[in-house]
């Protein structure tokens, strides 16, 4: 049977309901949300004269609670427009409307009777054939689905999302002995493609896969850290992004997310699995105890491990939970000659080398805990999972960590992390010791571009499932890099199409990746159909290297500064302008150059969790890659005789000025960033580079022509810079931007209206980029930029003077 989902209903509106409710309307799916109708009237209805029977007051509930997910920060919505997409209701009046929706998804209380009632009031109205999930961390499924029909029992599993649905990548899918086959395969698929999720599949054990694994790895550094005499600092330092772990690390995240979810998954995993060999681990230390009776829960009782407060001099200042006193005190800075040893290494896997030999703190909570973990997970097969992958999926996806445990385990060396296992007190299954003694060394391995995981019942290697629809970069780099420097790899990704892959420090653009993407399509117009620009990073790119920037204009290498920039156009527009398609793929940071590229691109396929945008007035200059040229060339494009066309100029130079950042790869379409039908977006980042791929190959296979440069650019001259200069020097005044900022608007002005033309004039793309050169290179020459540029190198936040 073909199924689509068109109108999902979410039942429940809490922190989760609302939040999976605005993640179904970002992808474009009509959305009912609904939830109870209040008992009581509040202060402000009963002062209205309002009755129990107002739709007003029956919708208070959900109401309240979508506005508040609304608000909240981070946004659970891709661009504001999206909530028109949900339409919100309560159980009493409006459960029959369910018949009419493809999916419904039950997000009540953690409460098995509440969910069994919920259940029969959609029994009543559910149509027949229509999907029904639970989003349960911890309530069994299968208990849910007694007492319903075999077709809801057929079509009725769990989906367990993770907090917050947006970022999160995480959708766990669990099964009940009821469920159809094709049900699940629909859901896995439906949650990867469209969901933009990694899709676990889990059996029904308490916490599924990530929670049982996660709350194991917190609990048991929560006892070492009495063991082992560590601090707040100290924890949350080693075992943050140095190890690959969330910036936020252990202590801060547990502040984050609440300290009582973490004890409530505990105890629920001492309750129900008696026979866990870290059983006890799941008690809490008494600190942990003292914390819970007092309260101290995280940001939600505006204290937990962190505490944040003011100064004597009115200054916010965050202070550590010391462990053995209980008192607030104070950071302290935290030193380590093991971490400052993984500094300067890139690579992840090499780091973890260096953390397993460290003979400090860090090297000890490294081993301890590792081995631990290392013991646990593969006891945990079969119990929660009969494939490892999944558990790496599960760990990578929900709790943010870059190397799953069996990842970690290779990383550090299956055969000497057994050694060491045996030293602090663990014991790998006896799987692993078979799989070793079998001649095999490591959990995964790729072959001939495919990665695959050691199978215990078969005892051999097969490639994981579903990977083969994504271009993962790690796995090709060996057998299928053609050129590279220090600062891109060109990689040949099949069927006529390259890749030019930046690997510099946050993906910044320097003189190697300058020369690198030229390369790649000299490469590409000799021998190959296409190319696409896009990495496997953290981040697309954090912009122009500025260091260089700040390096050239201090020793006023002029000529040379100039010489940068215009290479920086040049390769802009070869992007846009060379005889194949290029096709960029930006995610996550995708800021100055990196935007500018993906301006000048023939399509940009960007993943939906893009933040985008021209930030170049914060380092004191204008965009100077062709951003300012192209933002005035689509001004011109905007301008139409029956509207001010001085309107469309503004909105453009705003963006720039405001040095606006999308917080959504759709509200970079809003923003200006994307043009029509020149952008695509893929849901799930896995499958970027692989859609990016099929749509240079798609602009190939169309015939596609190398475009013409642009001479028909209206520029407004005179009559747009009164315009400019006029709004500038009334911000002046009124104290909203400084001098400096009042003198970079003129020249983005200056260059965006075409300079100091008497009449409005058609120009060229290179009359617009000579002037936005010169731009760049008068204000890189000014004591204020150089200021500007220097907090940013050196303390990572831009200036305002």
């Amino acid at each position: 049977m073909k199924r689509s989902i068109n109108k999902v209903a979410v039942l429940g509106s809490g922190i989760m309901g609302s939040r999976i409710a605005c993640h179904f309307a970002n992808i474009g799916v009509e959305v009912l949300l609904l939830d109870i109708a209040p008992k009581e009237l509040s202060p402000e209805e009963q002062a209205k004269g309002l009755t129990l029977e107002k739709p007003a007051v029956k919708n208070r509930i959900v109401n309240t609670a979508l506005q508040t997910a609304i608000k909240s920060n981070p946004s659970p919505v891709y661009s504001k427009k999206v909530v028109n997409k949900i339409k919100t209701g309560n159980f009493d009046d409006d459960m029959s409307k369910i018949a009419g929706y493809d999916w419904v998804i039950e997000v009540v209380v953690e409460n098995l009777d509440i969910k069994k009632k919920v259940f029969e009031q959609v029994e009543q109205y559910r149509k027949a054939g229509t999907l029904i999930t639970s989003n349960t961390s911890g309530i069994p499924i299968h208990l849910m689905a007694e007492g319903r029909s075999d077709d809801f029992k057929a079509h009725f599993c769990g989906t367990h999302f993770f907090n917050p649905p947006r970022y999160l990548k995480l959708l766990e899918i669990i099964p009940t002995p009821y469920t159809q086959p094709e049900i699940v395969d629909f859901l896995m698929h439906y949650g990867d493609k469209f969901l933009g999720k990694t899709t676990v599949l889990c059996k029904d054990t308490p916490a599924f896969i990530a929670n049982r694994v996660g709350v194991y790895s917190i609990m048991a550094l929560l006892h070492l850290v009495e063991k082992l005499d560590l601090t707040v600092e100290e924890v949350d330092k080693f075992t943050g992004p140095a190890l690959g772990r969330p910036k936020s690390a252990t202590f801060r995240t547990s502040d984050v997310v609440g300290l009582d979810t973490m004890i409530k998954v505990a105890k629920g995993l001492y309750d129900n699995c008696p026979n866990d060999k870290a059983h006890e681990l799941f008690k809490l230390p008494a600190y942990v105890q003292k914390m819970e009776e007092n309260k101290w829960l995280g940001d939600k009782t505006k204290q937990g491990f962190y505490k944040k407060t003011k100064s004597a001099d009115g200054k916010t200042e965050i202070l550590a939970l010391d462990l053995k006193t209980l008192e607030y005190k104070p950071q302290q800075k935290v030193k380590s000659a093991t971490l400052e040893m993984t500094k300067p290494v890139e690579n992840l896997r090499e780091r973890m080398k260096i953390f397993a030999k460290g003979k400090d703190k860090a090297g000890e909570l490294f081993r301890h805990s590792s081995f631990g973990l290392f013991e646990y997970v593969s006891d945990r097969i079969p119990e929660i999972s009969d494939e490892l992958y999944r558990i790496d999926d599960a760990m990578r996806a929900g709790f943010g960590w870059e190397l799953g445990p069996f990842e970690l385990w290779d990383a550090v060396g299956v055969k000497e992390a057994i050694e060491g296992m045996e030293q602090y007190g663990n014991k790998a299954a006896t799987w692993v010791q078979e799989m070793l003694e079998a001649g095999n060394t490591a959990f995964y391995k790729v072959e001939n571009g495919t990665k695959k995981y050691y199978d215990i019942p078969s005892k051999s290697y097969k490639a994981v499932p579903g990977t083969d629809e994504f271009i993962i970069l790690d796995n090709l780099r060996e057998n299928k890099t053609l050129w590279k420097n220090s600062g891109v790899s060109i990689i040949d990704l099949g069927d006529g199409i390259l890749n030019v892959e930046f690997h510099t420090k946050m993906n910044t653009i320097g003189g190697d990746v300058i020369s690198g993407i030229n390369k790649a399509i000299d490469m590409a117009e000799k021998d190959y159909r296409g190319l696409v620009i896009g990495n496997d990073g953290a981040n697309f790119s954090a912009g122009a290297n500025v260091g260089m920037i700040f390096m050239m204009a201090v020793e006023q290498e002029w000529d040379e500064l100039n010489m940068a920039i215009r290479m920086f156009q040049n390769t802009s527009m070869r992007i846009r302008y060379s005889s194949i398609p290029v096709v960029v793929a930006p995610h996550n940071l995708t800021l100055g150059g990196g935007c500018e590229f993906s301006l000048h691109a023939d399509h940009v396929q960007l993943s939906a969790e893009t933040y985008m945008g021209l930030v170049e007035f914060g380092v004191g200059v204008i965009p100077g890659g062709g951003g300012t040229k192209e933002f005035a060339l689509r001004a011109s494009d905007e301008y139409r005789d029956d509207q001010i066309v001085q309107n469309a100029l503004k909105d453009r130079f705003l963006t720039i000025g405001m040095a606006k950042v999308s917080t959504s790869g759709y509200e970079a379409y809003e923003l200006g960033y994307l043009q029509k039908d020149k952008f695509s977006i893929s849901m799930n980042r896995n499958r970027l580079l692989a859609d990016a791929k099929a749509k240079a190959i798609e602009l190939a296979d169309a015939g596609y022509t190398k475009p013409v440069q642009r001479n028909d650019i209206k520029v407004l001259g005179k009559q747009g810079l009164g315009i400019v200069y006029a709004g500038a020097n009334s911000m002046y005044s009124g104290h909203y931007i400084s001098e400096h900022d009042k003198k970079i608007s003129e020249k983005l002005g200056y260059v965006m209206c075409g300079g100091d033309l008497s009449a409005p004039t058609e120009v060229t793309e290179q009359y617009l980029l000579d002037l936005e050169r010169e731009a760049f290179l008068s204000l890189a020459g000014e004591r204020k930029s150089l200021e500007r540029i220097q907090s940013i190198i050196t303390k990572g936040k831009p200036l305002r003077n």
